[in-house]
């Protein structure tokens, strides 16, 4: 697998992912029916943000999103969003995308990351997180609307990097 930096062109091969993702309607708060317009500006903004991929078999199976979770004297902590092909899911390319995510956000100076809006029932990626050493510091009770379970929290994560 290769993990790197997203080019501008890299978007055609994220947008399916990005918006099968969105239009399930169970891991993030935007809008199912997102454009693809506001997804690119949403998903690739501009520096300090930055975007990933991780590519296996030359296609582009995952992706994330890594930026400052505050702009100006909160900047030094970062906030991550991360995307695999559900086709994928399960083998490996979330957790390798999200160790080189630590790992590019400790090389752009950040000393944190906290993750704001964890949906509480997605318990692979609780599960994750948690074995990268990210804690629950808080829940915000019905906070997302699940298609299926309802109304569940939205955890906070964070941990030092």
């Amino acid at each position: 697998m290769t993990l790197r930096v997203a080019e501008p062109q890299d978007w055609a091969a994220i947008w399916p992912i990005w918006h099968r993702v969105v239009a399930a309607g169970d891991t993030y708060t935007w809008e199912p029916g997102t454009s693809e317009e506001q997804a690119r500006a949403l998903w690739m903004p501009p520096p300090p943000a930055v975007t990933l991929v991780a590519e296996r078999d030359d296609a582009v199976v995952g992706t994330a999103l890594l930026k400052p979770v505050q702009p100006g004297l909160g900047d030094h902590v970062a906030n991550a969003g991360f995307m695999v092909d559900p086709d994928r899911a399960g083998g490996g390319i979330g957790r390798a995308l999200a160790e080189f995510t630590l790992d590019e956000a400790r090389r752009r100076g950040y000393r944190a990351m906290q993750f704001s809006a964890v949906v509480a029932s997605n318990v692979r990626a609780v599960r994750l997180w948690e074995s990268l050493g990210f804690a629950i510091v808080g829940t915000v009770p019905e906070a997302f609307r699940h298609p299926r379970d309802g109304l569940v929290g939205l955890h906070i994560m964070h941990r030092t990097l």
